[in-house]
């Protein structure tokens, strides 16, 4: 593993080891003499691991910082100036998420949060054949926090304008036409930001429980404490900080497209002891929920040979149609959400 991040790493020196997660220089891709290089480089790392280190992202510290801060002094406010905008209060899983409040695996995660996504009015239902509609509308704000609001919308606009260039590269590097991918995000945008803190403690030692993500891919920040963990075939692998790098992630959904050759990864949050804080954001890129049905992509016979199909797990389908696969894991993971505006999907389970 690299301990010193900067923008001349060079992408013959960076391997896939199945010890760690690959570092890839988006300065590299985005040149076209390192372009091929980097292109192989991604094709083995996605389908081995699903996980990567992005550097030369063009984001700087500063702007970096800011975020966190603003974080910290969220998480700093009192317990009740966060429950004034409890997502409980929200039919569209926004606002705020107390430590235990939300599951995976059916287990409670040791974390608090607030989850953001685009600031839009509500999309009318029609019907309950349409929940994921729900999944846009207002975000909530809290009143004694107020200059929260500006800098998490830009820093969300930062990072979706990073993670659609990020999608393209990957299209490049599966032979598809960099257009490819508009369909998905053009109209109105749908993706999520999430401000997370870890508590320490030791009697519940699951930060977030081990899951995939379900959109295009994800961009996450987090700070030196560590945490993180990657399944690979020789057990999990510790994905710890490295300054003003990103971990990118693939989501289902570009699992989906690309029928397995692409690995959304299983990965998890180990809780830190007791009197340690972790401090994480994430950002999650998903298609617009008006697509309907996923159009999955042609893949070069060389690489369509290798694809596998999508993993296959009884307890987490995967669904065709965008809204449906964003809205599932919303409804199993806030249960909060759910038993107030959506009891008829809990008695039907």
């Amino acid at each position: 593993m690299q301990n010193v991040i900067n923008s001349n790493v060079k992408i013959e020196e960076t391997k896939v080891n199945m010890d760690s997660l690959p570092i890839l220089n988006l300065q590299e891709a985005e040149n076209p003499e390192s372009a091929e290089a980097f292109d192989e480089t991604f094709r083995k790392q996605a389908r081995e691991i699903g996980f990567f280190y992005l550097v030369g992202h063009d984001i700087s510290h500063e702007e970096i910082l800011r975020l966190e801060n603003i974080a910290k002094e969220f998480f700093e406010l009192s317990v009740t100036d966060k429950n004034k905008i409890s997502m409980a209060y929200s039919r569209h899983f926004r606002g705020y998420t107390g430590i235990e409040e939300e599951n995976t695996q059916k287990h409670p995660d040791y974390r608090e949060q607030i989850d953001i996504g685009p600031e839009l009015p509500a999309d009318p239902l029609v019907s309950d054949l349409d929940l994921w509609r729900n999944l846009q509308g207002p975000n909530q704000w809290p009143e004694a926090l107020p200059e929260l609001k500006d800098i998490v919308l830009d820093w969300g606009e930062k990072n979706r304008q990073l993670a659609i260039r990020v999608l393209r590269i990957f299209l490049r590097a599966l032979y598809q036409d960099d257009t490819a991918v508009d369909y998905l995000i053009k109209g109105t945008p749908h993706h999520l930001l999430k401000l997370i803190h870890y508590p320490g403690n030791y009697e519940n030692p699951q930060g977030v429980g081990a899951h995939k993500d379900a959109g295009l891919l994800t961009l996450l920040l987090q700070d030196k404490v560590g945490g993180l963990q990657v399944q690979s075939d020789k057990g999990w692998i510790n994905a710890p900080y490295l300054e003003n790098a990103f971990i990118v992630n693939i989501g289902e959904t570009l699992e989906l497209l690309t029928n397995g050759y692409l690995r959304a990864n299983i990965h998890r949050v180990i809780a830190p002891k007791k009197g340690i804080s972790r401090f994480s954001n994430a950002y999650f890129l998903s298609p617009c929920l008006s697509l309907g049905e996923l159009i999955p992509f042609k893949l070069p016979a060389n690489l369509a040979k290798l694809a596998k199909g999508p993993t296959s797990d009884p307890n987490n389908p995967l669904f065709q149609h965008v809204g449906k696969n964003a809205i599932k894991g919303r409804l199993r993971s806030h249960l909060a959400v759910t038993e107030r505006f959506y009891p008829h999907i809990l008695s039907n389970e």
